[in-house]
């Protein structure tokens, strides 16, 4: 394989990787101006989560494909323990993802939720994600050996 091809992965890899991260930093003071508002700006700030967490699960699809090509082609065996790690916080990520903000955010309109309590479950659930967004980067990059 060429070695430009496998340069190109890892920039689609670090990008796709930024794009799962970045974002996520919108969030915070997006749902700090959704306290107290009127239902029609309401609307809007909802969709502006909705856009970022759409973006942030994309550019998720794309961080895994790319990080498979990577291990495919590259020098890492799947059994490092980095990789392992690596995988087994992805999965709970994404189980966080649909979990933590879908679930929470289709609640936000029962005529009978309590925003202030949907809001703080959206704040904690963001800086989870990116908690553990920040983790697997930091493995991805140290790749430390554990065992």
């Amino acid at each position: 394989m060429k070695p430009e091809i496998y340069g190109i992965i890892v920039f689609l890899h670090v990008l796709s990787a930024v794009l799962s991260i970045g974002p996520l930093t919108l969030l915070m003071p997006v749902i700090n101006r959704l306290y107290g508002v009127e239902a029609s700006i309401e609307q809007a700030y909802l969709s502006v989560i909705k856009v970022v967490i759409r973006i942030v699960m994309h550019a998720g699809h794309v961080l895994v494909f790319t990080g498979v090509l990577l291990l495919i082609l590259g020098p890492y065996p799947w059994t490092s323990s980095w990789v392992i790690l690596t995988l087994a916080i992805l999965l709970i990520s994404g189980v966080f993802l649909a979990k933590g903000f879908t679930f929470v955010l289709r609640r936000f309109h029962n005529p009978d939720a309590d925003k202030d309590d949907i809001l703080n479950r959206l704040m904690r659930t963001s800086w989870i994600y990116l908690g553990l967004m920040l983790i697997m980067l930091w493995l991805m990059v140290q790749k430390p050996m554990f065992w």
